[in-house]
């Protein structure tokens, strides 16, 4: 059986208590109500999405401590860290810093600009007649965005490296 929780206003409580004391009382009188608001919904439609499972895990103080060093320092909870570490692990899917995150953003609007730029460049390759010195400025283009696309993919791969040797451990 599932359990619900909510806040609200002291006020509101206070008034809903008034309200539920002939019938039955407030657990009573929320089953009714949540029945009869979902009374119009179907079977299939009312499953609730499935839950995380939650697992414990005992830590002596000194690895607590530890671990709430190395989760402040990635700003996440201790249980998120843990958590990235055994998605890590099972899938070989890192977790990033806030920062990194930023930077792999970054990263990846530069590559949507150079792949506009990329794509004009063919365009005009392929509508212009290009002769002569027009098309050696072209070609001369495409370099630099070669160049500067090489510099953006080792970026990322040494972020990608990066995380990865961090969550990376001997077993």
């Amino acid at each position: 059986m599932a359990n619900l929780s909510l806040r609200i206003p002291d006020d509101l409580l206070a008034r809903f208590y008034l309200w539920t004391a002939d019938k039955g009382g407030r657990a009573s009188a929320l089953r009714r109500l949540i029945g009869e608001a979902a009374s119009g919904a179907s079977p299939a439609s009312t499953r609730l999405p499935a839950r995380p499972v939650k697992l414990t895990v005992r830590l002596a103080e000194e690895d607590i401590s530890a671990l709430k060093a190395e989760a402040g320092a990635m700003s996440l909870t201790p249980n998120g860290w843990a958590a990235a570490l055994i998605r890590y692990r099972l899938h070989q899917k890192p977790t990033f810093r806030r920062e990194e995150d930023v930077a792999l953003i970054a990263i990846q609007a530069e590559y949507r600009r150079i792949g506009v730029n990329v794509n004009q460049i063919a365009r005009a390759l392929n509508t212009a007649v290009l002769e002569g010195r027009s098309l050696d400025l072209e070609i001369a283009f495409l370099e630099d965005l070669r160049t500067e696309l090489r510099a953006h993919l080792s970026t990322l791969r040494a972020a990608f490296e990066g995380a990865r040797a961090y969550w990376d451990t001997a077993w």
